[in-house]
């Protein structure tokens, strides 16, 4: 495996009574970047996501963390190793939310919460688990636009010496902050480079039912 690639998948296929979910997809996740899955809806983002955390089995397919084949091990022992998906935990000191920007919500009840909130206190808690690779699942799902801001710059801020793999609907942030793309449509991935390459790939357009670029920059 290539030295600076922290996270690969190779031919991985997830199949439900039939219908293909997933069909041979690798992925390489470089250290260090932020590395954005998008597609259309029903695209199998989330389920590859499934896969990579042990959440679903992969029907065949291999998954490699910093070298180590993990697809025989169960999340827990993959979650122990640094692979950390975003998780509705209470943390557990000022500091983490300090670098959330949460400090002066601290004697708030979570519930309580604007939902922007809510979300960046869930990347707050799983800095708290110390991960070498961060999975977000849509981290800027139904925010307003203030919301999105904070939350961008926050996954910004926090992938500053660690790795994060996202699914991510709204194109502003992936363009403002992903260094590497993979679409994903039906369940295979049709293309992969910056986002100045994948927003002009014909197949990437068609994939959105665009025509041109600027639908996909709009796209959610």
């Amino acid at each position: 495996m290539n030295e600076g690639i922290i996270l690969e998948t190779k031919d991985l296929v997830k199949e439900f009574k039939g219908f293909v979910a997933v069909s041979g997809v690798g992925l390489k996740v470089k250290r260090g970047h932020i590395h954005a899955l998008i597609g259309p809806n029903g695209a199998g983002k989330t389920t590859v996501f499934n896969l990579l955390t042990k959440f679903l089995i992969p029907t065949s397919g291999r998954i490699f963390y910093q070298g180590e084949d993990i697809t025989p091990l169960k999340s827990a022992q993959i979650a122990r190793k640094g692979v950390i998906r975003s998780l509705s935990l209470t943390p557990k000191a000022m500091e983490l939310l300090n670098t959330v920007g949460l400090t002066e919500f601290a004697d708030h009840i979570t519930v309580e919460l604007p939902y922007g909130r809510k979300r960046a206190l869930e990347i707050a808690t799983t800095l708290a688990m110390d991960p070498q690779l961060m999975l977000l699942d849509e981290p800027t799902q139904g925010m307003g636009h203030e919301d999105v801001e904070r939350v961008t710059q926050l996954i910004k801020t926090v992938s500053a010496n660690r790795t994060v793999l996202m699914v991510e609907h709204n194109m502003g942030v992936v363009s403002k902050i992903a260094d590497r793309i993979s679409v994903l449509q039906r369940g295979q991935i049709i293309a992969e480079g910056p986002y100045e390459t994948v927003s002009k790939d014909p197949q990437v357009l068609e994939a959105y039912m665009g025509s041109s670029e600027v639908e996909l920059q709009g796209a959610h």
